[in-house]
């Protein structure tokens, strides 16, 4: 029978008077994952009860200032590695991966785009030869976040270079620490490095290192890509939170920077703020019936326009002030601090928000395609071989 509110509150309250959220924190968190409580829609043995997503809030709830997960570093983990580890991985696969992933131990990064290859990821060059129990992966991926720090990484490469270009993919789970990875900083216009440009070289992965089978990781990244929108564009946010929260503050404290038109800036931002997070809300509660589908990308899309303008409403409202910026150090970032940085910073970083996880131009034509069911654009490169394309 499936677990209800009720029954949820009392595995949480269970849980707490078996373990003292003032010990250890690793401990504590590992103990929460086996007791179900982690993602209580996964199985059970695999941090679920099996339970409806909605229910993950009671936990929340419930497990309120206990020791909690590392979002800044973890994201790429949770939002995008687990769920595609669930969906594909093997029984071996989502024990050996799953617990460690979740609490931090071991944290992930994603090797998708390349020089060559990043709206147009199908065509990517990265190949995976087949040596035995092996594969030998060679090639190079950028705009890696947290690469610096990553224990596993998910990856995409061509396998088979005779068929078009969807159909030659292969899905693995890159080990980081293996010989010939080279993680190299990329230092951004913020003046850090999130990101990394990481060069694979000869690098033996086991054939128990494959997700999905060869020839499918087109349909494997679908997996990893579409829950990648929702994780940065659906992030519950409260009302009059996030960035417009940081500019309503501003117009309020600095009444003499005010004039008509700003105000119908800001006002206009502020709605379409409201219904991007009410939005958000109906896309989480639809995931609670299944995999997200294209709908994410329509997320993701607001979520970028709405953090450029209301970032740059934000550097206008301050006058001379929102000039001056905070810190141009270079240093290897573990995280994107929108809030804990200056106005400088956040309107300079989310000029990667139309970039990052699906550019705006690309995600346009999916929400066309695939949610309005509009014809698709002419593609004269569908059906050859990837071998065979203009490079």
């Amino acid at each position: 029978m499936a677990l209800d509110e009720k029954a949820v509150r009392e595995r949480a309250a269970a849980f707490l008077a078996g373990y003292d959220p003032a010990g250890d924190r690793l401990e504590f968190l590992r103990a929460r994952f086996d007791a179900g409580l982690a993602w209580v829609h996964f199985p059970e043995g695999l941090g679920g009860l099996g339970a409806a997503r909605e229910l993950q809030n009671v936990v929340e709830r419930e497990l309120e200032g206990t020791p909690q997960l590392d979002l800044g570093t973890q994201t790429i983990g949770l939002g995008m590695a687990a769920p595609t580890i669930l969906t594909f991985g093997t029984d071996e696969q989502r024990k050996r991966f799953l617990r460690p992933l979740w609490t931090g131990e071991e944290i992930w990064c994603q090797l998708f785009s390349e020089p060559g290859a990043g709206s147009d990821l199908a065509t990517l060059g990265t190949r995976a030869v087949r040596d035995g129990d092996e594969w030998v992966v060679d090639g190079q991926k950028v705009w890696t976040s947290g690469a610096h720090h990553s224990r596993w990484a998910i990856l995409v490469a061509r396998t088979d270079p005779d068929v078009p270009k969807h159909r030659g993919l292969t899905y693995f789970v890159c080990d980081m620490h293996a010989p010939g990875v080279e993680v190299r900083p990329l230092r951004q216009i913020t003046g850090e490095a999130e990101f990394n440009e990481v060069f694979l070289t000869g690098v033996r992965l086991g054939d128990d290192l494959r997700l999905g089978e060869v020839g499918d990781g087109w349909r494997v990244a679908q997996t990893t890509l579409m829950n990648e929108r929702v994780a940065i564009g659906g992030a519950p946010v409260r009302r009059g939170g996030g960035v417009a929260g940081l500019v309503t503050e501003t117009w309020r404290s600095r009444p003499e920077l005010r004039t008509h038109d700003l105000h119908q800036r800001l006002l206009r931002l502020w709605v379409e703020a409201e219904v991007t997070r009410l939005a958000g809300t109906r896309l989480r509660e639809q995931l609670s019936a299944g995999q997200p589908g294209p709908e994410g990308s329509g997320m993701k899309l607001a979520f970028a326009d709405l953090n450029q303008a209301l970032s740059g409403l934000d550097v206008e409202l301050r006058g001379e002030d929102g000039l001056v910026y905070d810190d141009w150090t270079f240093r290897r970032s573990d995280t994107v601090d929108f809030f804990g940085r200056g106005p400088g910073y956040r309107y300079l970083r989310a000029k990667g928000n139309s970039i990052e996880g699906g550019t705006s131009e690309i995600l346009r034509n999916i929400i066309a395609e695939r949610v309005l069911g509009l014809p698709s654009e002419p593609r004269v490169d569908k059906d050859v071989p990837w071998k065979d394309l203009p490079r």
